[in-house]
């Protein structure tokens, strides 16, 4: 039997014993079945945009969770002083942090890029830390949570009750996915990205330009952590330090699915 033969086995036998699993654990336990599937969503759709930031512009982003931290007070604050609704809120935030990134690239990232991974942690990590601090300063360290009646929707089957708001956590995780799917393999600006991502010295050789590129992405990837942080914020508490875990949580479902797998990271979660 070939390796490839093998392989394909082995990845059957996985599939087939973690179905055998999930019916297990949803027969009996489904409430643990439903919770873990909306929070398993929920780390994948903010490890989506960090993914995209590693396999195409190759740095390590440690202030990953404080854009998405920054996101959600963005989307507090529209509700404090205008009414928005956080989930409406999504919309000036994707707007309000494309800007955002496109600034961070141009005076922080642009410079440590293709220079030792050590130094792109330190800056990231300092960055992490200015961002942490200015949200200390403007919101204070108070945890904060908006009281929506929407969130606490829930829905009956037999003598089993779950949470149906979570739900939309599944729904982002899959927009994203099939969205950057989409933007990678069917535009051109995609198809670049990917070029660069492989061999940035072959993609300016016929003509892409890197720099661009680079900026396209990283941009891209903070509007849509800081419109993440928007919905985040509906159902969670958020104080300046709620974003640090999940950049170590995006960082292992990346490191488990392997730099450039978006489905990966789905799978992994």
């Amino acid at each position: 039997m070939s390796l490839v033969s093998k392989l394909k086995q082995s990845n059957y036998q996985i599939a087939i014993i973690s179905v055998i699993l999930i019916v297990v654990l949803g027969s009996w336990k489904p409430h643990v079945l439903v919770e873990g599937f909306q929070r398993a969503c929920l780390y994948a759709v903010i490890a989506l945009p960090m993914a995209l930031i590693l396999g195409i512009v190759g740095i390590i982003n440690l202030a990953h969770g404080e854009y998405m931290m920054l996101g959600a007070y963005f989307a507090y604050s529209l509700n404090v002083y205008i009414g928005m609704d956080p989930l409406v809120a999504i919309v000036p935030a994707l707007i309000a942090f494309f800007l955002i990134g496109m600034a961070s690239y141009r005076a922080i990232i642009k410079y440590v890029l293709g220079t030792p991974e050590l130094n792109q942690l330190l800056l990231t990590f300092g960055l992490a830390m200015v961002l942490e601090q200015m949200a200390n300063l403007i919101w204070t360290s108070r945890p904060i949570k908006l009281p929506l009646q929407y969130v606490s929707a829930s829905a009956t089957i037999g003598s089993f009750t779950f949470g149906t708001y979570e739900f939309i956590y599944v729904g982002a995780a899959m927009v994203v996915l099939v969205g950057l799917q989409l933007f990678l393999k069917r535009t051109s600006m995609g198809q670049a990205a990917l070029a660069v991502g492989q061999n940035p010295r072959g993609a300016k050789l016929v003509g892409i330009h890197v720099d661009r590129t680079y900026l396209l992405v990283f941009s891209l990837s903070i509007a849509l952590i800081g419109a993440l942080g928007a919905i985040f914020m509906t159902r969670h508490s958020i104080f300046p330090l709620v974003g640090a875990p999940f950049t170590m949580k995006s960082f292992c479902l990346i490191a488990m699915a392997g730099i450039g797998n978006l489905r990966g990271i789905l799978w992994c979660s």
